[in-house]
């Protein structure tokens, strides 16, 4: 499990960005697979979760997800949550509830985990390119604003993702983000085909939170497909020809 200063620092929060390493899932899922949405031995996934979770301390039924579509939509966990409600469609959730943990599934998209620690507000965001080109980060603190927090409170940890120097991408990609910033060609640097760029998600990302006033900003120096051991990767798993990949959690919560 990895941890982040940014949110270690923050009292009565507890977070955790796991690795695929200490699960029961083996093949492409090897080990710590924790996708439901996968093909995967479902009683395998549910018992990843759960060693997952013990390690926070956190009982699974206090886990909430939602079913990630690379959109902009926020989930607000308030008191009408139930742990039976099914999945929204939504790509982050906010809450002020203590001892509800919210997780987040990746498999090369960027896990974002934040904290008002004075307001007692907690937020959790997948944010792939289409997410985060969307607004799915902005939209995320801006409903941790409507639920109390600050800005320039907020506390943001960018979880393990794939990294500039191996995110090729086409001679289009950069078309949508310069529209949107022009100073987004920052984020892209040439690649060795011509008309390729490498683009910097995590870079990126944490721009994007600063434009937001979040400053407080920790990112791991991790990469996810080139670090096969540690992490799934959906890019070198679709690479390798693979049929399916597993997929590693995220969690923050407040503390009771």
């Amino acid at each position: 499990m990895i941890t982040l200063s940014t949110l270690n620092e923050v009292l009565r929060i507890r977070h955790g960005f796991f690795t695929r390493e200490g699960g029961v899932s083996e093949g492409n899922y090897l080990s710590l697979n924790c996708g439901l949405n996968s093909e995967d031995d479902p009683e395998r996934v549910i018992a990843n979760r759960t060693r997952a979770l013990a390690q926070l301390d956190i009982e699974p039924q206090s886990l909430v997800t939602v079913r990630q579509e690379h959109t902009d939509r926020v989930v607000v966990i308030d008191d009408n949550w139930a742990p039976d409600a099914p999945q929204a469609p939504a790509d982050a959730m906010v809450t002020n509830r203590a001892g509800v943990a919210l997780g987040i599934l990746t498999a090369d998209c960027a896990p974002v985990l934040l904290a008002d620690p004075r307001a007692n507000i907690i937020g959790a965001a997948h944010a792939g390119w289409r997410g985060a080109l969307g607004g799915v980060l902005d939209n995320t603190v801006a409903a941790m604003i409507k639920m109390g927090a600050k800005a320039s409170r907020i506390a943001a940890a960018v979880g393990p993702c794939i990294a500039h120097r191996s995110y090729e991408v086409g001679p289009e990609f950069p078309a949508p983000f310069l529209a949107d910033d022009p100073d987004n060609h920052f984020f892209f640097a040439p690649a060795a085909r011509e008309g390729h760029f490498y683009f910097d998600l995590p870079g990126y990302l944490a721009r994007r939170l600063a434009k937001l006033s979040v400053i407080d900003v920790a990112r791991t120096p991790c990469d996810t497909f080139r670090e096969e051991g540690r992490f799934f990767s959906y890019r070198r798993s679709r690479l390798k020809g693979e049929k399916d990949f597993g997929r590693m959690l995220s969690v923050i919560v407040l503390e009771r």
